[in-house]
């Protein structure tokens, strides 16, 4: 096999200008593929990750026969919520806990009534993560007093036409399916450019919450949030073997649309991926077949001396992989290099937020993510991609006929 080896190396090096460009072409489109995936990852923690704060944390902790009656917003009460906010806590991967209740009402003024989801939040903790806090366009955000105060979003502010300082009535529904209403003041609007969630979710302080749905010192949910997205299976394994009997969800099963919409992305990718490098590929087996062509003599030769027409089509095979390896280094080491020039500068994306509601949730500049695997992933298919793309050459090279090929010229 060494012989085979040497053999495929110095011929592989015989047209070195034609090798070199076709493992740099495949070099630099496994670089892009690899910059890709990393700039998406910057976009899914900037995006998704903000999406996923907005709408309700990574990982949600609820009393047990909560998902029966998820659609109905159940306001079953946590046992033990601050044992779970600190063995959560614990983990390093979480970067903030926080506990809340969560029911559906409606708010109503002159202008009609619309459905809202009704938290109720820890202020002082939701403060440092939420973007709901973070983007107070107007007022302020809750404090910790059980006051009538309630931030609602832009949208809903729209549509009712009204600012910072009115009252507005809220209906929400508490525990033996009772319902609660109260006159609330507006303290703060949010606009966070997502219109669905800025009409829809309105926000007052727990302790606010516990006295008007007659839940004192209880709380229906305990939301985790995390790092970066792709962590939640560790915590939620870490958090049922701790604290088990819980109802523990991540926002793959609480908000599955945005996990469709990541899927649908990167399936669209990956076929795009692949057909760029089998563009590549097209090379390595236009070289392979100018390589038959050319040393159609030195086929025949090999064939006399006794080798078989395996051992012609292994030697073929074996160009096309190193050629191929070639170009799975050349793409590890541009696409790393670029990955972490861009992981450490980043790509302004501000002038740009406002182009769909997704993109709305970006702040500032978005910084590529390095993913190893995705790195091995596409080296692979580099190689799979070159050594097929040398087969039919080979098998072309091991069909020829020794004599026949001795006397071409």
């Amino acid at each position: 096999m060494q012989l085979y080896f040497r053999l495929a190396w110095r011929n592989v090096w015989r047209q070195r200008r034609r090798t070199l460009i076709i493992a740099l072409a495949m070099g630099i489109i496994m670089s892009l593929l690899i910059l890709y995936d990393g700039l998406i990852g910057g976009f899914e923690q900037a995006i998704y990750g903000n999406a996923i704060q907005l709408l309700g944390g990574n990982i949600q902790i609820h009393a047990p026969g909560y998902n029966q009656k998820v659609g109905r917003k159940p306001l079953l009460s946590l046992a033990a919520p601050d044992v779970l906010v600190r063995v959560a806590e614990e983990h390093p991967d979480v970067v903030a806990v926080s506990k809340r209740i969560v029911t559906s009402g409606i708010v109503t003024n002159r202008e009609g009534a619309f459905a809202v989801s009704i938290v109720g939040v820890e202020p002082e903790r939701e403060a440092r993560f939420s973007p709901v806090a973070q983007n107070i366009t107007r007022g302020r955000y809750l404090g910790p007093e059980a006051e009538d105060y309630i931030v609602i979003g832009q949208g809903l502010a729209t549509a009712m036409g009204i600012d910072v300082g009115d009252r507005i009535t809220m209906v929400g529904r508490a525990t033996h399916e009772q319902t609660r209403q109260r006159a609330m003041t507006v303290i703060g609007i949010y606009d966070v450019g997502v219109p669905s969630v800025e009409k829809g979710t309105v926000y007052l302080s727990l302790a606010e919450a516990q006295t008007l749905f007659g839940l004192d010192a209880q709380v229906t949910e305990v939301v985790i949030s995390l790092r970066q997205i792709g962590q939640e299976p560790g915590v939620v394994r870490y958090i049922q073997s701790r604290v088990p009997g819980y109802e523990v969800d991540t926002w793959v099963n609480s908000f599955p649309e945005l996990k469709q919409t990541m899927d649908m992305k990167t399936g669209v990718m990956g076929v795009f991926g692949v057909i760029m490098l089998c563009v590549a590929a097209i090379g390595i087996l236009n070289s392979q077949m100018m390589a038959v062509f050319e040393r159609t003599r030195e086929i025949g030769i090999l064939g006399a001396l006794g080798m078989k027409p395996g051992g012609i089509m292994l030697l073929f095979l074996l160009e096309g992989t190193l050629i191929g390896v070639m170009g799975a280094i050349i793409g590890a080491l541009l696409g790393t290099l670029v990955n972490g020039l861009m992981a450490y500068y980043g790509i302004d994306y501000s002038s740009f937020a406002d182009l769909t509601e997704y993109t709305a949730l970006i702040s500032g500049r978005i910084y590529s993510h390095m993913v190893p695997h995705k790195i091995v992933q596409h080296g692979l298919t580099v190689l799979i991609i070159a050594t097929l793309a040398a087969f039919l050459p080979a098998r072309d090279a091991s069909h020829r006929e020794p004599a026949t090929a001795l006397h071409h010229v």
